[in-house]
């Protein structure tokens, strides 16, 4: 299909200055800008991203001011999640980064695209990743199966089992101990459940519901909601029932 009615800018491959260190799984990048903090006992903010290509995760790091660890697979979100099974293998990631940048990283913030989000689902099954994991944003990546194999004729029956490690972080994030954000677009893949059920299905879960925000999204692109999810949602002065969470197209 191809779209004619707006521009569709892309941005332009880049490779930012900095270090670049090859790790067991991926790659790690510092820009410039934070390498002399190396050797001196400094911390630094990590993001490990799955599945977004080598350049993009870079340019994310060098603008917002984070070191990056960037693994891309040729895979599934199956292969993803395999690459990631064993509960010693992040907590290793982690501790190869730190020596070959010389720094500890802290916050730690995973992110996944699309099936980047099956490594990322996997690693919130595990008590000692989570445990070193601060934030954590799924763009347009978190899935399951229908229950019959098929979607409802209106509502479907989502499989949870595939949902439950998203859920217990939410709950975290509601409670203020960590932070989350969930991406999602409205495309609906027919045999299994789209990123609008799995997100519909989550705020269901928390008890949460949804409030939309119009608010100018990407360039040429049709106002959208502002994401409100994660650390922003509690609001002591207010009852469960009155919090809310607005979707994010």
């Amino acid at each position: 299909m191809v779209e004619h009615t707006r521009a569709h800018p892309r941005l332009a491959e880049s490779r930012p200055p900095g270090r670049r260190e090859g790790l067991e799984l991926g790659t790690l990048f510092v820009p410039e800008r934070l390498a002399s903090k190396a050797g001196q006992e400094a911390t630094l903010p990590l993001l490990v991203v799955f599945h977004s290509g080598t350049w993009v995760p870079e340019v994310a790091g060098e603008t917002v001011g984070t070191a990056v660890v960037g693994v891309q697979i040729a895979a599934g979100s199956s292969g993803y999640a395999a690459a990631v099974a064993d509960p010693g293998r992040f907590p290793s990631l982690l501790e190869e980064a730190e020596r070959k940048a010389a720094v500890r990283f802290r916050p730690v913030t995973l992110a996944g695209w699309s099936a980047g989000c099956g490594a990322v689902r996997e690693l919130l099954r595990q008590p000692g990743s989570v445990s070193r994991v601060d934030r954590v944003l799924a763009i347009d990546g978190i899935h399951t199966d229908y229950v019959d194999g098929r979607p409802g004729p209106l509502e479907s029956r989502l499989e949870t089992a595939k949902l439950a490690p998203w859920l217990a972080f939410a709950r975290e994030a509601v409670a203020g101990r960590k932070e989350l954000l969930v991406v999602h677009t409205e495309i609906f893949p027919g045999t299994f459940a789209s990123t609008t059920e799995t997100a519909d299905w989550l705020v269901g879960a928390l008890g949460l519901r949804r409030r939309a925000v119009a608010r100018l999204g990407i360039p040429c692109a049709r106002p959208v909601p502002r994401p409100r999810f994660g650390a922003e949602l509690p609001r002591p002065a207010s009852p469960p029932e009155e919090r809310s969470v607005g979707p994010v197209l």
